[in-house]
């Protein structure tokens, strides 16, 4: 399959619009700045994984219908048996100044985990920082295995460690990390992500209420008892 021409900025105006939402709503509902909505939208600001989790998450559909086209997406089938082969090139590819991201079998809905390959190209963590602000972190873990090159792992609690061809890692991936290039030529690795309740792209139930929540209006308050009881009424005089 090739890779799909629509830019993942398209695919996440679609279902903004599909939702009816506009771009301060779903401000609103993710926590990010409409303009870093409007200029991801664009395709002038950074898309990361964890951008992508809290699009999916605010605006209560699967990640994969933010990657590909959600008319042509397949959602789980009941008895299962679903299956998408790929190959050398195909995907639905993602490209940072940090981060070459390939999201493979990005046409399913409702994967228990988020495969891809990323080609890193990052150096440092101030360049890495240039682009991302920070370092990344999602809800969930993280597993990641080297194919090519020497990738320098960053976190926020461990000293970095050099992974090279062969080497893994498996991260809790809500700790602050980074992928760093730490050799000359081509570094990539393949990594899975998913959140820990076992669904990669789906949005769970608790995401989906919490967003129901933040759409719908307060309810008003109750009324408030009295605080003064009130005044017994005065006996009747005889005159």
């Amino acid at each position: 399959m090739a890779p799909s021409s629509t830019s993942p900025g398209d695919h996440i105006r679609s279902v903004r619009k599909r939702l009816g939402l506009t771009l301060a709503q779903v401000g609103e509902r993710t926590g990010m700045a409409v303009s870093t909505l409007s200029k991801l939208e664009k395709g002038n600001v950074s898309l990361s994984y964890d951008k992508l989790m809290l699009l999916s998450r605010g605006l209560g559909v699967d990640m994969a219908e933010l990657l590909h086209d959600a008319q042509g997406a397949r959602p789980a089938a009941s008895g299962g048996g679903r299956r998408v082969v790929h190959r050398a090139g195909d995907g639905q590819v993602v490209d940072t100044q940090s981060y070459k991201q390939t999201y493979l079998a990005a046409e399913l809905l409702n994967k228990r985990f988020t495969p891809l390959i990323a080609e890193v190209r990052a150096r440092t963590l101030d360049e890495f920082k240039a682009e991302f602000g920070d370092l990344i972190r999602h809800p969930g873990e993280e597993f990641a295995f080297v194919i090519e090159g020497e990738v320098a792992f960053h976190s926020e609690l461990y000293a970095p460690v050099i992974l090279k061809p062969g080497d893994s890692i498996f991260f809790d991936s809500e700790m602050g990390h980074a992928y760093l290039k730490a050799s000359e030529g081509t570094c990539r690795l393949v990594a899975t992500c998913a959140p820990r309740n076992g669904h990669g792209d789906v949005m769970t139930q608790h995401f989906v209420e919490a967003s129901q929540r933040l759409a719908a209006p307060e309810p008003a308050a109750p009324a408030k008892a009295a605080k003064v009881a009130a005044k017994p009424k005065a006996k009747a005089t005889r005159r």
